[in-house]
């Protein structure tokens, strides 16, 4: 049932730009984003819960904070936004019993995410990580060598790059590398504009293979030894997805023997390395900590999303990003 007044939004999520103000025109807000918070504050459902009964909050929006367990679904909710493509942080199968809609924000990364997986690839495939290293040491001419001596690399247009998984991250790094001056290449087996209707065939042509799968048990994995060996020889290897999708040693061993020439990685599990991880000394490796989707446009997109679909829902109408509107 829709309030009669004027609800209260609790806004744990960071919220911004144009969707903050739609939401601020529907219901009262409260605006506290765990992000700002130091160290980080994420919550429960048995937290969220005590908070929305302290301020009589009747929607919730979310993006790290975990909305899970009976005392949050049974605290009166009128619905719940989640922040993220895939809402993986709520439980969207109570929420649905408890007759609460769930909205979510998909490809709001997307660019984001896109804009790093290019630019892990020039990094690692031009040296530029080493080299800014030896400017700063003051080691430009060591070895007796100059920097264009032990940092030539292949360009990247007039190559062939290898998409795994063309979802909105996999569409919004193709036009970019298209746009490189690279033949782009896809295999996506839910995707009928994907190149290639087989993976191993997409790898044996690729110079740069860049990941963008969603993890899932059919994809966990799913770049293994066998599928390194696969890989042209000097081949690069970007994953702005989820370090779960490739056996890292695996990887590791790949870029050991010299099979791949470089690689860019900006997930791993728990956020980061084991400590000695061979990868942490290699300089044809680039290594980011889960920050593809870490821009204030992913904040707006998000917004604006969620912000809009509050708004449909408290006019009675069903919200495109409403992912259980069987409940409506």
């Amino acid at each position: 049932m829709m309030p009669e007044t004027r609800p209260i939004a609790l806004v744990t999520a960071p919220f911004r730009g144009p969707g903050l103000a739609i939401l601020e025109d529907v219901a009262d807000v409260i605006l506290d984003p765990w992000i700002d918070h130091v160290p980080m504050r994420v919550l429960d459902g048995a937290g969220l819960a005590k908070w929305v009964s302290d301020t009589g909050a009747e929607i919730l929006i979310v993006e790290s904070d975990f909305v899970m367990g009976d005392e949050i679904m049974d605290s009166g909710l009128i619905a719940i936004g989640s922040c993220r493509g895939d809402p993986n942080n709520v439980d969207v199968a109570a929420a649905t019993a408890a007759g609460i809609p769930v909205m979510s924000a998909p490809g709001r990364n997307a660019d984001g995410v896109a804009e790093l997986a290019v630019a892990l690839a020039l990094a690692a495939g031009r040296h530029v990580l080493p080299a800014d290293a030896d400017l700063r040491a003051g080691e430009v001419f060591k070895d007796d060598t100059i920097p264009y001596q032990r940092y030539r690399g292949w360009q990247l247009a007039g190559r062939t790059a290898g998409l795994i998984g063309l979802g909105a991250v996999g569409l919004a790094t193709q036009w970019r590398l298209v746009g490189l001056g690279m033949n782009v290449i896809s295999y996506d087996p839910f995707n009928p504009a994907a190149t290639h209707g087989d993976l191993d065939s997409l790898l044996a042509e690729a110079d740069l293979v860049s990941m963008h799968a969603p993890p899932n048990p059919d994809t966990l994995g799913m770049m293994n030894s066998g599928r390194f060996a696969a890989m042209k020889d000097g081949a690069i290897y970007v994953n702005s997805a989820r370090g779960g999708l490739h056996d890292l040693e695996a990887l590791t061993e790949a870029l050991q023997t010299g099979k791949l020439a470089a690689a860019g990685l900006d997930h791993f599990d728990g956020e980061q390395l084991p400590d000695g991880h061979p990868l942490t000394t290699m300089k044809n490796v680039v290594l980011t900590p889960h920050i593809g989707g870490a821009t204030y446009d992913t904040e707006i997109n998000h917004s604006n999303m969620i912000g809009t679909a509050i708004a449909e829902l408290l006019r009675g109408e069903t919200p495109a990003n409403c992912i259980n509107p069987e409940v409506l």
